[in-house]
């Protein structure tokens, strides 16, 4: 007799003549053959274009270099000095004695700086000199005997809006990035972060991103053109508009920062001030009211006259300066851009207001008056 199925045995195997019935079918076992890869196509020359983009990054990419900053902080527990790092940004190798320029917002604050090479390689920077009026620092490192060249430098009066730029930086501390674009306008005009302007910036819609502050910005021949400083941001980061200090103005300031420590700008021997003279010309009036007159300065031997108080609130306008050597003068800023274009020793020539009365006073410009421009 052959013994009936339990009942766990016979529920077992309904539910596997169920499972049969909504198997798929085994697949038919196919030829299998060998693909080979497709044969790849000889390179031909890259666009010229290209090549001239390669050739620019590979010459000035070594002289690029990486700016780590530190701050020293006391552990509150361990009362221990610690070096914690305080933000990163780009520079560029100046001359071949070690010195790095970069944006004085860069290393702003910082108690210490690192500088990385292209090659790795890292050495402590000293502080030579900064100007924040330009967003300009000097760095100077220990540079090695086989240590990058410095950048050719060119000229930025020449500029014209459309032609092509390079920036190449550390954007979010990424090693060595190329980004390109064009010039988009020229001479603009852009609050800085310490309440002061920065006159005559190069605007460029090339990417730039917090990192490649410092920067180099080439044109197609390769000569450095600005220092990529800042941008126009919601958001913080790239949005089109990128702006950097034209190299002529680097030029003139990088020397006198090695030279001083600080940046000594041509002077005449006044004070004034824009608050003022808005109140004593009238807000649609331009000029700048001389307020002081240094004793043994330029300006009191060219004759300028000050502003006079005649007691209480009344005051008797003396000169304004209206232009430097044709080029007309609005605001006190227009007046130290016009200055910052001269240096110690050039003569110019100032066209000063006296009530309905203008004349042309030469004067030589010299160096520092204390307190005075």
């Amino acid at each position: 007799m052959l013994a009936r199925p339990t009942l766990p045995l016979l529920a077992l195997a309904l539910v596997a003549l169920a499972g049969a019935a909504h198997a798929q079918p085994r697949p038919k076992p196919v030829h299998s053959e060998v693909v080979e890869p497709r044969p790849i196509a000889p390179r031909g020359p890259l666009a010229v274009d290209e090549q001239n983009t390669i050739g620019i990054f590979q010459r000035a990419s070594p002289s690029v270099v990486y700016i780590t900053t530190l701050q020293r902080v006391r552990e509150p527990f361990s009362r221990n000095v610690l070096r914690v790092p305080q933000g990163t940004g780009s520079g560029f190798v100046w001359d071949e004695q070690g010195r790095i320029v970069t944006n004085f917002h860069v290393i702003q604050g910082a108690q210490e700086a690192v500088v990385t090479l292209a090659d790795q390689r890292s050495f402590p920077a000293t502080l030579v000199g900064a100007s924040p009026d330009h967003d300009l620092a000097v760095l100077h490192i220990d540079m090695p005997a086989d240590g990058p060249r410095p950048l050719p430098i060119g000229t930025s009066s020449d500029l014209i809006v459309g032609q092509n730029v390079y920036a190449i930086g550390n954007p979010f501390g990424l090693d060595h990035t190329l980004t390109t674009g064009v010039i988009s306008a020229l001479n603009r005009s852009i609050d800085d972060d310490n309440g002061g302007t920065i006159e005559n910036l190069i605007q460029t819609d090339a990417a730039i991103n917090p990192g490649n502050s410092g920067g180099p910005l080439i044109d197609s021949a390769g000569r450095l053109i600005g220092i990529n400083a800042m941008i126009y941001s919601p958001s913080g980061a790239y949005a089109g508009v990128g702006f950097a200090v034209p190299v002529d103005i680097v030029n003139r300031v990088v020397p006198k920062l090695v030279a001083y420590g600080r940046y000594v700008r041509p002077k005449i021997g006044i004070s004034a001030n824009d608050d003022v003279s808005r109140r004593l010309l009238g807000a649609d009036t331009t000029g700048v009211v001389v307020l002081q007159v240094v004793a043994g300065s330029a300006a009191a031997r060219a004759g300028l006259r000050a502003a006079q108080s005649n007691g209480g609130r009344r005051v008797t306008i003396g000169d304004v300066i209206v232009a430097i050597d044709g080029r007309p003068i609005k605001n006190f800023g227009e007046l130290l851009s016009a200055l910052d274009e001269h240096e110690f020793g050039d003569m110019i020539t100032l066209s000063v207001r006296h009530g309905q009365d203008k004349r042309d006073v030469p004067i030589t410009l010299t160096g520092d008056e204390s307190g005075s421009l």
